[in-house]
C-alpha cells in the first residue's frame, strides 16, 4: 500500500536520509522514534505538505511524489488535532465533504455510520473547547475518515490524553481499524503504545530507518544498542565470545560465562530482556546460572522489578509477591540466563 524508496529531505540542520519503508494494504503500522528523529517530517512528506529533494513515494501502486495533498487519498490527523474552534463537532466532521460540495443527504449517508462507530452522537452539538483530549482526538479522526481515504496517518494520536485514557483510546483505534480495514500509519515515541495497536513497526533515528519488522523482533532481537535501549532492554552487556566445538559460543563477562547457540568470536555486545531472567535461590544448580546480589525490589503492580549486582548491573522482572522478594534484599541469588533469550547484537 505504501512504498517509500530512498526519501531524502534537508530542512535546516536536519535531514531525512534515504528513508525506505513498506506498509502492506490493510496493515496497522507504527513508526517509532525519539523526539527529533524526523517522524513528523516523514509523514508530512507522505501527505505532500513538504516535497522531498529526492526519492519516491507510492500509495496503492501509484507514484504520488509530485501530487498535491488533496489528490493522494490520505486522511491525516496531526498531533494537535487542528479542530476549527468556531465550528461545532458536527460541522468539523462535515468540513472536508462540504468543501467538496456534497449534499446533506450524501453527507449523512457517508458520515452517519462513522459517527456511530466512534460514539460521537452525544457530542455533535458541542464546541471543541468543551471536549476532553480523547473526545477531540475522536472528532479529528472522524473528520479525517469522512472523505473515505485509502490511507490514514496518525501523528502522536494519544499524546494529548492522560495516561489512564491512553489505553482506552488505543483500544478504540485498534477496534476502528478492525472495522474499517483501512491502512494505518501511526507515529509515536511510545513502545507501550505501539505494542497495544500494531503488529509491525519501524524505528526512525536521526533521519534514518534503523530497523523495521514485527514488534517481537524489535523487542527481543534488536539490530543495535540504540534499538535495545529504545525498547528498554535494560540488560546490555559487553562480553568476549569464544566459539565451542559443539556449535555454541561461550560469552565471558565480568567473572561469569554463559553459553548461547550459534558461532560468535571476539568482543561482542549481547542483550537479554528483564522478563527473560529467572531469579533462583543462591544454591540453585541451573544452566547458565550467574551469582548475583539482590539489591532492590520495586513493586510495579503486575510485576516486580529486581535490581541485582553480578559484578555488572542486571535487571529482572518477577511475578512473585513483593513482600517475599523485598525480604531477600541484600542476599545472594542465582540468575538464570535462558540461552534462547540471549541475543548477540550483529
Amino acid at each position: 500500500m505504501i512504498r517509500v524508496e530512498k526519501l531524502c529531505l534537508t530542512i535546516g540542520a536536519f535531514s531525512l536520509r534515504e528513508v525506505s519503508l513498506e506498509v502492506q494494504s490493510g496493515e496497522y503500522f507504527v513508526l517509532l522514534g525519539p523526539t527529533g528523529s524526523g517522524k513528523t517530517l516523514f509523514i508530512e512528506c507522505l501527505c505532500g505538505l513538504v516535497r522531498p529533494s529526492s526519492g519516491a513515494i507510492e500509495i496503492g501502486g501509484r507514484d504520488v511524489t509530485a501530487l498535491e495533498p488533496r489528490l493522494r487519498g490520505i486522511g491525516y490527523v496531526p498531533q494537535h488535532q487542528s479542530l476549527f474552534p468556531h465550528l461545532k463537532v458536527k460541522d468539523n466532521i462535515a468540513f472536508p465533504l462540504r468543501a467538496r460540495g456534497l449534499e446533506h443527504t450524501e453527507f449523512q449517508r457517508r458520515v452517519g455510520p462513522l459517527i456511530e462507530l466512534l460514539g460521537l452522537v452525544p457530542l455533535l452539538e458541542r464546541w471543541p473547547a468543551h471536549l476532553s483530549g480523547g473526545e477531540r482526538q475522536k472528532v479529528a479522526l472522524a473528520r479525517a475518515l469522512a472523505a473515505q481515504p485509502r490511507l490514514l496517518l496518525l501523528d502522536e494520536p494519544v499524546s494529548a490524553v492522560d495516561e489512564s485514557s491512553r489505553e482506552v483510546l488505543c483500544a478504540e483505534l485498534r477496534r476502528i481499524h478492525r472495522e474499517l480495514q483501512i491502512t494505518t500509519l501511526h507515529v509515536s515515541h511510545s513502545v507501550e503504545e505501539a505494542l497495544s495497536v500494531a503488529d509491525r513497526a519501524a524505528v526512525l533515528h536521526q533521519g534514518r530507518v534503523v530497523q523495521a519488522g514485527p514488534l517481537t523482533g524489535l523487542l527481543r532481537r534488536p539490530a543495535s544498542e540504540f534499538i535495545a535501549r529504545f525498547f528498554r532492554t535494560e540488560n546490555i552487556l559487553h562480553a568476549r565470545a569464544r566459539p565451542r566445538a559443539d556449535g555454541t559460543t561461550e560469552l565471558a563477562f565480568g567473572s561469569h560465562q554463559v553459553v548461547v547457540p550459534g558461532r560468535f568470536e571476539g568482543a561482542v555486545t549481547f542483550v537479554i530482556r528483564p522478563e527473560a531472567l529467572v531469579v533462583h535461590p543462591p544454591d540453585a544448580q541451573v544452566p547458565n546460572g550467574v551469582a548475583a546480589l539482590l539489591q532492590r525490589v520495586s513493586d510495579r503492580g503486575l510485576y516486580r522489578r529486581l535490581e541485582l549486582d553480578a559484578g555488572v548491573p542486571l535487571v529482572a522482572y518477577s511475578a512473585a509477591p513483593a513482600e517475599a522478594l523485598a525480604a531477600g534484599e541484600g542476599r545472594r541469588r542465582t540468575v538464570a540466563f535462558s540461552p534462547e533469550a540471549i541475543h548477540v547484537i550483529p
